[in-house]
Parts: C-alpha cells; structure tokens; sequence
C-alpha cells in the first residue's frame, strides 16, 4: 500500500495540529515554499519557490531575543541529501515539507570532532557532535559531553534546569543514546548505558569506583522534568553502588518520585511533571519501531522496478509517534519560566547505516511533523526559538543510474522513479557518516545567528545566549541557605537540617564533625536537591558541645554549615520524630534516613544560637522571628 500524504495529514490530527495551526504556518512570516498553485513545471518559472520578494519576510522573521523557550530538534544522519530524499519520496519534486522547510531563517554548519592529539577529524559520529552543541565544546569521537581532557562540560539541559527551567529529552532511540545521552550525562564511551556496561567499560566512572555512574544512572541523578524514548533494558538493571545498590533502575526512579510510564495509555494519563514528579517515559526496550518499510537497498537494485514505501506493522501506537511525544513534552513543559527540551528523529541515522531507503524516509517525515507541533506553539508563543538541524550528514545520494553499489529505486507520490544509491559499505555492513556541513534552520527570537556557516558549537551560545542562562554552575547555588530545626538538643536526638538555593546541583551530602564515621556507614547521607531544596534528618552525636553539620553540593561543590549543640538541658526540645509525622523526607530520595542525610551549598553558617537572644527579645517586646518554611 502506498504511503499518501493524506494519511500522514490524518496522522497530525492525532497530535494535536489542528487546521488552523498548520495554516498559521503557511504565513509568510515562516513558510518559504512555494504556492501550491504552482503547477507546471516545464513552464518558465513553473518550478520556482519564490512567489513574491523576500525581503519583507525576512526582515520580519529577524526576532530580537531573549526567547523565554528553546525547542531544538535533530534528525540524526540527515543531512541535505536525506531531506530532498524524504521530500521527493513523499510531497515531490517541486513540493515542500510543512515544517522542516518551513523555517525562515536557514544557514549550515560545520560537524567536525576532535581527534585524541587535538587536531580535526573531518568525520563525526553522533557522541562528539551531539557534545559540540549541547555544550559548545568539541568532543573526541564515541565520548558525551567531556572536553578532550575528560572534563565534564556543562549541557543546555543541565544550563536550563540551573537557572530554573523546566527541561525534556524526547527521542526515538535509547534515551541512552548519544544525542538525547549527551545533554544528561558526561561519560568517555557512548556505550555505558546501564551499571553492567559500564563497570566492564567504563569502569573508573562507574559509581563503585566513585563515578558518575552510567548514563541511566546520571539521567536520573539530573532528573529532567520530560524524558520520553526507548531504553527501558537498561533500567532493569541493578546499581552496584551508592543509596540504591543492589535495586534495579526502575525500583530506583520509583522511589526517587519519577512518575514511570510504558505505554500511550499511561502518557496520556499524565497531566503534569515537575521536579518533584518528573516524568520517565520508556516505551520499547531498545529504539522505536520504524514508521514505514520496504526493500533495502541490493547490487542492482536501481534496475528493479519502482517500488513504493508501506506501513510498518511493527510501528508503536500513534499516540507515541514523535509528533505526539512532542506535543505531549510541550505541554507538560511549558510554564511561566520557561523550558528547554530536546526532540530527536534517531533512525533516519539508524536505517542510513542499513541501507534502508523507505524507513529512513519515514523517520524524515516523522520529524517534519514534530517540527509542526513546535512551529504552532512558537506561533503561538513568539517567545520562543525553534531549530531544526542534524548532527552529521550520512550516505545516501540521488542518483539517474543504478550505481556498481548498492541501491534501490522508488516510487515516488508524484508516480516517478527514484533511484537512492548507498556507496560507502558492502551488502551487509554499515553505511558510514560523511563529513558534509548540514543545514541548520530557525524560527524565533535568535534565529538570525543560524545564518551563514557556522560551526556546531555555535548552536549552543545561540541556544544559551537567546535564553540569557548565566552559565557559571557554582555562582548559581552560591546565595544557598542552610537552616537546623533546633540549635539544642539532646545527645542522640534527631534533628531536620534544610537547605535551599542549591539551584546547580542535583543531590547533596551531609556530614557532622563528631559523627562523620557514623554518618558515613550509614545507608547513604545523600539526597536529591527538588528545585534547589532538600532536608536531612541527621542524629546528634552523644559528645556533649557544639557540632558543625555541613551540607554539600555534589555538582558545584558548595559547602554550607551549620552549628548545632548538644546538651543535657535544651532550652528547645528536640524535633519529632519523622517516623511519628514530623518533618519528613523530600519526595525522590532516600538517602539519609536514619543515621543522616548530606546536602552541599556554598555560603555561610547560620547562627541559630541567636534563637534564644530572639526568644528573650519578644519577651520584652517588638521582635519576631519568622523561621524558614521546612522543606
């Protein structure tokens, strides 16, 4: 069955594109295809794109910034040559996709890594690219988001959530996978996707060996408020290390508050997703099914007769199609801060190494109509910068004959042939990346500095620079307060210890000067920081005197202290227990129950000792303290 146009259309209803949208789009102020009235191409200016001068609409489309939301999607391995491809295949020749070629303001970019010496491999590979743009820093081929040094480098997504935005990562391949791994995690092989990986290959980062941990594990370490793909293998995997060893990743984001969902049914039942509920989405244990299917690419190929593209069987529920993932991140995301999410088209890469024509068209297509959901919301909220761009150019090529390679020759909407010839593997083998600059385009505030050749690295400080985010991570938790819910308790009594603006780091630790031995064997004295907060309930150490508790940011490395007394006589009585409804735990987290909890923040002790000068204060009169709202 021939794939139509219309069906895709049907297909956008499903997503939330409605009519009006999509001729929103078609204003001049975005659309640059050509009017459909067009018709002859074989008369004189029958095949142009330009109706009417430009100049008008450009100037139009030049938004000053700042953008308040930043949407950025990739297709992975599509470089020029796959979008005409795709569009030949599926609106023809002189037609136009409604979103992909829709952007106004259109440029290219070099995709370039790094070789280990330092100097310029000219051909990329999705870790180091992906890198380049989500941190401004190249990267050595095969390694997420650490300079050649093997320094971590701060991400757009880690940027985002510092300065208080909500943040997403959506892909159709492992949410391990370089492009959505390279905004959460910061690892030397791309591969290290659970524990078990990467205590055989990556084992100095592995949290036994006091790392960061794999890339599941740092993702939900960073806790971003929408991630949506596949991956879920790797999650039923156990953590050797740290508050959770010994329990499998989903046993693990449960307990930490993620709201885990598997199928469409569950998406849908989701209304919102915060810090405190963030949202994991795992759909399918490795990549997403392919939209559309047909036959590879052969030696000779180009000879057969034209064949059209069918519908995937296999294909997940629409309601998880990229288009309606994007939707749905969209609305959990946006918010009067501001948001930042990542959408990725993986197998337009995938099915180019495979030398799969009509899936890798599909994949094309399908991030044409997630491009739609993001354009209508931006028309919607012109505060807000779109691009559409790719992590490196692939293999596949239009050509008029059947090539000594492999290929194959399609039927286009249009009832043309099309020969795609796939030249740089073997039958079998993998289709290599190219080192070819690829198209990066925009819609928004800062779209103007996607002209001309850039480099990818320059799609960060566009990125950064359009949302204002201050990128100095520890400048960010340094104002952070710490608080204790009594300056005098008794030996061996509880104490709630609370911190607040540790907006750069995701978990704490505590510890105590007469207790650090004690604290550090117990289960763990971390937690994770929700929106710059967390609380530990700590046990004072038996020592009669005055202990210091200190909190620790483990991103930044802020440190806050505080003083507590312990005496036989306190003037103040000592907390409820959190076992009989007290002060209780934060919601996602664990660590620190019992013996301890930690938190870091850098600032300077709080003297709660003057509680009892406060006390003696409102006694004679005038003087009140209004004491900081536990977390």
């Amino acid at each position: 069955m021939l794939v139509s146009r219309e069906r895709r259309r049907g297909t956008l209803l499903a997503v939330g594109i409605t009519a009006l949208m999509a001729a929103t789009l078609m204003t001049p102020t975005i659309a640059m295809a050509a009017d459909d009235g067009a018709t002859d191409i074989t008369e004189n200016g029958g095949a142009t794109r330009n109706t009417e001068d430009r100049t008008a609409a450009v100037r139009e489309a030049l938004v000053d910034g700042p953008a308040k939301n930043v949407i950025l999607l990739i297709g992975d391995g599509m470089g020029d040559s796959e979008i005409t491809v795709a569009r030949n295949y599926a609106e023809g020749a002189s037609g136009a996709f409604a979103g992909i070629d829709a952007l106004p303001l259109t440029g290219s970019y070099t995709t370039y890594s790094l070789r280990e010496d330092g100097t310029a491999n000219y051909a990329s590979e999705s870790a180091s690219t992906a890198s380049a743009w989500s941190t401004g820093t190249k990267a050595i081929n095969g390694q997420l988001s650490i300079d050649i040094n093997g320094v971590a480098q701060a991400t757009l997504l880690e940027l985002a959530k510092a300065n208080g935005m909500r943040t997403g990562d959506v892909s159709t391949a492992e949410i391990q996978d370089a492009t959505p791994g390279a905004q959460i995690s910061h690892i030397s092989q791309r591969g290290c996707y659970g524990p078990d990986k990467t205590s055989a290959n990556c084992a100095s980062e592995a949290l036994e060996n006091g790392g960061l941990g794999s890339i599941s594990e740092q993702l939900l370490n960073l806790r971003p408020d929408v991630t949506l793909g596949g991956g879920s293998a790797s999650f039923t995997q156990t953590a050797k290390a740290g508050p959770w060893e010994g329990a499998t990743l989903f046993e693990q984001a449960a307990d930490r508050g993620y709201q885990v969902v598997d199928d469409a049914e569950g998406l849908a039942g989701v209304t919102a997703a915060d810090q405190n509920a963030p949202l994991l989405g795992l759909f399918t244990p490795g990549n997403f099914p392919v939209r559309w299917q047909g036959p590879e690419a052969t030696v000779g190929g180009g000879d057969a007769a034209p064949t059209a593209c069918t519908e995937n069987p296999e294909r997940l529920d629409t309601g998880l199609s990229l288009g309606s993932l994007t939707q749905k991140a969209i609305e959990l995301l946006d918010n009067d801060n501001g948001f930042f999410l990542q959408v990725e088209g993986a197998s337009i890469d995938k099915q180019n190494h495979a030398a799969n024509a009509c899936a890798q068209i599909g994949e094309t297509v399908d991030l044409d109509e997630a491009t739609q959901v993001a354009l209508a919301y931006a028309q919607q909220n012109q505060d807000t910068l779109v691009v559409v761009t790719a992590d490196h150019a692939h293999t596949s090529q239009i050509v008029g004959s059947t090539p000594p390679g492999l290929s194959v020759n399609l039927q286009t909407v249009e009832g043309g042939s099309m020969i795609v010839s796939y030249g740089t593997a073997e039958a079998g083998g993998s289709q290599q990346h190219t080192g070819s600059q690829v198209r990066v385009a925009g819609y928004g505030p800062g779209a103007a500095n996607l002209l001309g050749l850039t480099d990818q690295t320059d799609l960060f400080f566009t990125s950064a620079g359009a949302l204002e985010l201050n990128r100095d991570l520890k400048s960010l938790s340094a104002d952070a307060t710490i608080s204790a819910s009594a300056a005098e308790v008794a030996p061996g009594a509880t104490v709630t210890v609370s911190v607040d603006g540790l907006d750069a780091d995701w978990q704490a630790s505590v510890a105590s000067d007469a207790a650090a031995a004690k604290l550090a064997a117990a289960s763990s004295p971390q937690r994770d920081v929700l929106s710059g907060r967390a609380e530990f309930t700590v046990t004072a150490p038996t020592e009669v005197g005055t202990h210091s508790v200190t909190v620790t940011g483990a991103q930044t490395g802020v440190v806050l202290t505080t003083d507590i007394t312990v005496t036989e006589t306190p003037t103040t009585p000592a907390p409820t227990d959190p076992a009989d409804g007290g002060a209780g735990a934060l919601p996602g987290g664990q660590g620190g129950a019992g013996a301890g909890g930690g938190l870091a923040i850098t600032g300077a002790a709080v003297p709660y000792v003057l509680l009892a000068i406060a006390v003696a204060m409102i006694a004679v009169g005038g003087y009140t303290i209004h004491r900081r709202r536990m977390i």
